[in-house]
């Protein structure tokens, strides 16, 4: 792919040249740092794939400059050079975060072995911490589009291309799902590339127009390519069977994001189709007699206060509570089991808002919480169900106060989308979620609260996608929750 920049970092100016010069002629491009304050300066303003830092230097060594380095770039891999080397040097050296060792004066096959070892490793260092974060988000995520968007977001990463973009097939045609980066060239060029991945099965190199090389793999999920992962290259790059091994690699990864997130839609729906056969009769069958207790507790209440039995009140009070928990599950049940048809109608986004955090007052009432309000003046009106989406942005805000406990910050975000659409944010400064909470959010009945149903996010998800929308969360224990929605126009 693009050439491997190097930086050279050593306080003789000759070697310095000499060596800028010979890295040069193996197809490096490098970057000189006449000792280690300015290696520093050059750290801090960009990255490097690799570094040869010189062992003796003032005021930092090569040791103590490694450790700077990593301070910057934590994956940099760092070939320390010495004319003196000892094996206590370089245990020391290794011990402390160097790559390899490295003696003067330089053999040209050790330099250039000892470095291509170098960039291997840290490429599949990076390459697994991206297949890493695929895998996460496969799991905390059963909706096809995110899983897709974290596909192409990496591959673009990994593969260090112009543009990657994700083709699926549907209905005789290939078109783009997901995409990532940018390019002067439209998206439609690529799909011929696509295409002859997925009529051959097999990862795909094709040049197009001025050298450009396109790379394409196939998706193939239970033996059928049902589409393929690209990769857009500029002109002046020249990818190698490497870099398609890789595409080909992440392009399994989608092939088992659409599997998943298929088999979990058919076991939700599964689930949903059975508890919305039981939802009118259980409704039915409770809400009568919950009624009827809650009249009956309401009435307990009021004669034990006559009698000024505090303890027989405040029994009353718990009884009333719990009947009014009962019959919001019955509820929760029968919407998320039968949702109701969409009734869309023009709503003005930012009044809906307001109207949330409105009807949210009373949980805010006796703690110190302080609600951060950054909505765009220029939001429209988008053709919603108000009803339903009001009560999937009741949740998440609910949820947010909850997370926060007595004293906290929730803040409310809406901007205009790049596409027409409108993209909210909830963040809150709560708890925060650990990666197996994260991952069962959506679950049925799943819940953290005491007295929760388990049911408030499946049913928020669930409004937004009908709505055509994307909910996703961002979230780590003790830094807070950040639930993000995308509401397309």
């Amino acid at each position: 792919m693009k050439r491997r920049n190097v930086l050279l970092v050593d306080d003789d100016a000759h070697i310095l040249e000499v060596l800028e010069m010979r890295l040069t002629a193996l197809g490096f491009e490098v970057t000189s740092a006449l000792g280690p304050e300015e290696a520093l300066r050059l750290l801090a303003e960009r990255g490097f794939d690799v570094a040869l830092v010189d062992l003796r230097m003032e005021p930092l060594d090569g040791i103590a400059l490694t450790r700077a380095a990593h301070e910057h770039q934590a994956r940099l891999p760092v070939l320390i050079m010495t004319a003196h080397a000892t094996i206590e040097n370089a245990v020391l050296a290794i011990k402390e975060g160097a790559f390899d060792f490295i003696t003067k004066p330089f053999h040209p096959e050790e330099l250039t072995t000892k470095l291509n070892r170098a960039l291997l490793e840290r490429r599949w260092a990076r390459d697994r911490e991206l297949l890493h974060s695929i895998g996460e988000a496969l799991a905390s995520s059963g909706v096809v589009e995110h899983v897709l968007d974290v596909i192409a977001d990496r591959t673009l990463e990994a593969t260090e291309t112009e543009r990657a973009v994700v083709f699926l097939r549907a209905d005789g045609r290939v078109t783009a799902a997901a995409a990532a980066g940018a390019s002067a060239w439209p998206v439609d060029g690529l799909v011929a590339c696509a295409e002859a991945a997925i009529a051959g099965r097999v990862p795909t190199s094709v040049t197009g127009a001025q050298g450009r090389v396109t790379l394409s793999a196939p998706l193939v999920v239970d033996g059928v390519a049902e589409g393929a992962l690209v990769a857009e290259n500029p002109s002046y790059v020249v990818p190698t069977e490497d870099d398609l091994s890789l595409l080909a690699l992440f392009a399994a990864q989608a092939a088992v994001a659409l599997k998943t997130a298929r088999e979990q839609s058919r076991l939700r729906g599964g689930a949903l189709a059975a508890l919305g056969r039981v939802a009118t009769q259980v409704a039915h069958e409770l809400n009568n007699p919950l009624g009827g207790l809650r009249l009956y507790a309401d009435l307990l209440e009021n004669r034990l206060g006559k009698l000024a039995d505090a303890q027989g009140v405040d029994l009353a009070r718990k009884i009333s509570r719990a009947v009014t928990h009962l019959g919001d599950l019955v509820t929760d049940i029968t919407a998320y089991g039968r949702p109701a048809e969409l009734q869309r109608e023009p709503v003005a986004v930012n009044a809906l808002l307001e109207e949330c955090l409105a009807l949210a007052q009373d949980r805010i009432v006796g703690r110190e919480i302080r609600v951060v309000k950054d909505i765009d003046p220029s939001l429209g009106e988008m053709s919603l169900d108000a009803r339903e989406m009001r009560k999937a942005l009741l949740n998440l805000v609910l949820n947010g106060l909850d997370a926060i406990g007595e004293s906290g910050t929730l803040t409310i975000r809406a901007r205009p989308a790049d596409d027409g659409g409108v993209d909210v944010a909830i963040e809150d400064t709560g708890c925060g979620m650990d990666a197996e909470t994260r991952a069962r959010v959506f679950d049925l009945f799943f819940t953290t609260k005491p007295n929760g149903t388990g049911l408030g996010m499946g049913i928020a998800r669930s409004v937004v996608d009908r709505h055509g929308g994307r909910l996703d969360i961002e979230s780590e224990p003790g830094e807070g929750t950040r639930v993000r929605l995308r509401l397309p126009r």
